[in-house]
């Protein structure tokens, strides 16, 4: 019995278990649906009205777009990301694209042709004022906005399609979100494509021209391709034609068009895709297997999608081993592993090289300067043990001869007075006139540059001979001159 008792006790327990699942379920599930579901908010009239009144391109729409363009050039020129954002709040280019998902989707064969004819009309206008003002006032550099707009890549297939995704849901609730149509203007970015297409033509760059269509387009597609979705997903009701025949053709032509629109835009998905992995590959490789090396010093490097081969450019020697490194890490890297690794290397510039010179020259600098230092030390004592010696032999004259004078500080002032003597002497010379009577005549010897004419030596010589007969304290005084 007591067994049979605990038996009902777990079974109760398991289905008390099963049931609060259950009910947690139904209650997730019913809370998500209220969440997420924005049917009952739809208003198909009013949202189909409002597109429709976006569609039409004349008049002061015509002149709004124009203007559009030239405030996006002008930020592309100035490189200023404000500017470019104020030209996507004023452009009116989402209106023939939303026109054309709704048309589509609703089976308006009308609505469509209106559509693509505006919206074909706005591009070569678009095209034709950008072309004018990069003609006239030509870009001195090519700035980071304007370069950001040639090569699409996944991030911007993904802005494009949930970007109209939020804007045709906001277009579709009672009540119009304007914060997200302008979110939608920014973030789609589709004056700036045509900008740049229309700089491209005006230098001759057609590459420049072909990615930034390439980009225009992916947007354009993506955006048409979220507003046809989701207006098929709030089953927004169908035109109907009053003739059976018109009214088949005309499905027909929807979805056709729809088709077209949806290969395209897989295509372009699936290929953008693509290229982006290769490139995080190949980037990650650079990273890992380049950058990480202190031993390789990469100059530059490029990678070739259609050819499947990757260039790298290097500053000094490459061995052999680290090529094959190279070559096999390559192979373990998923979408370039088949790629061909080309290696260049500029064994000129070797970096070891150039390393081992600078070292060497800085050593040699270090050693001159060393050799310089110890050159003016032994010249500054050289100078003091002879300024010494100076001293002391005059000093000993002195302590002779209470006559003698300091013929040091005459020299140094003779030097300074007289530039251009190049040596001095001073002495007592012997003489006798009648053989018998000896007498000492003082005699300053000097020598004087070989340049200087001799009427100004004769004339230096007359103020030198009474400057130092009075310095001297002399009653005469010889000068000899030295040749």
């Amino acid at each position: 019995m007591e067994e049979n008792n605990q038996e009902e006790k777990v079974e109760q327990s398991k289905q008390a278990v099963q049931e609060d699942a259950k009910g947690l379920w139904e209650s997730s599930t019913k809370f998500l649906k209220e969440l997420l579901d924005f049917r009952h908010d739809t208003d198909q009239e009013a949202t189909i009205e409002a597109i429709k009144n976006d569609i039409p391109f004349k008049g002061a729409t015509a002149w709004i777009l124009i203007c559009s363009i030239f405030v996006a050039s002008i930020g592309l020129n100035a490189n200023s990301t404000a500017v470019v954002i104020g030209a996507m709040l004023i452009s009116p280019l989402m209106g023939p694209i939303l026109g054309i998902g709704m048309s589509i989707a609703i089976n308006d064969i009308d609505t469509l042709r209106k559509s693509m004819i505006n919206l074909a009309t706005m591009i070569v206008l678009s095209l034709l004022t950008a072309f004018l003002f990069f003609f006239l006032f030509p870009l001195k550099e090519e700035t980071s906005e304007l370069l950001g707009r040639v090569r699409p890549d996944i991030r911007d297939v993904l802005i494009a399609f949930f970007g109209g995704l939020a804007l045709i849901i906001a277009r579709t609730k009672k009540g119009t979100i304007a914060s997200v149509i302008f979110g939608v203007a920014i973030a789609t970015a589709l004056m700036p494509p045509l900008c740049t297409a229309g700089y491209g033509l005006a230098i001759g760059n057609f590459d420049y021209f072909l990615g930034a269509m390439y980009l225009f387009t992916i947007n354009t597609i993506f955006i048409a391709l979220a507003t046809f979705l989701v207006l098929k997903l709030l089953g927004f009701t169908m035109i109907r034609y009053v003739n059976s025949v018109k009214r088949k053709r005309i499905a027909q032509l929807a979805s056709f068009v729809a088709v077209l629109v949806m290969i395209p835009a897989i295509y372009i998905f699936i290929g953008v895709y693509q290229e982006s992995v290769v490139k995080a590959s190949y980037a990650k490789f650079l990273k890992d297997e380049i950058e990480s090396n202190k031993d390789l010093w990469l100059q530059r490097q490029k990678i070739h999608t259609d050819t499947k081969k990757i260039n790298l450019f290097f500053n000094g020697d490459v061995s052999d081993a680290t090529e094959t490194f190279l070559r096999n890490e390559l192979k373990s890297y998923p979408r370039i592993d088949s790629y061909q690794l080309v290696i260049n290397e500029n064994k000129a510039r070797s970096v070891d090289r150039v390393v081992d010179a600078y070292d060497r020259a800085i050593a040699d600098l270090d050693q001159k300067d060393n050799i310089i230092k110890g050159l003016h030390k032994e010249i500054e004592d050289l100078r003091s043990t002879i300024t010494s010696l100076n001293k002391r032999v005059e000093q000993e004259a002195l302590n002779r001869d209470k006559n003698a004078i300091p013929f040091s500080s005459i020299a140094k002032d003779a030097k300074i007075r007289f530039n251009d003597i190049k040596s001095i002497s001073f002495s007592n010379i012997l003489t006798s006139k009648d053989f018998i009577k000896i007498d000492t005549i003082p005699e300053l010897s000097v020598k004087w540059n070989d340049k200087i004419k001799d009427s100004i030596i004769i004339k230096n010589e007359k103020e030198l001979r009474v400057w130092a007969q009075k310095e001297l304290g002399l009653d005469t005084l010889f000068v000899q001159r030295i040749k």
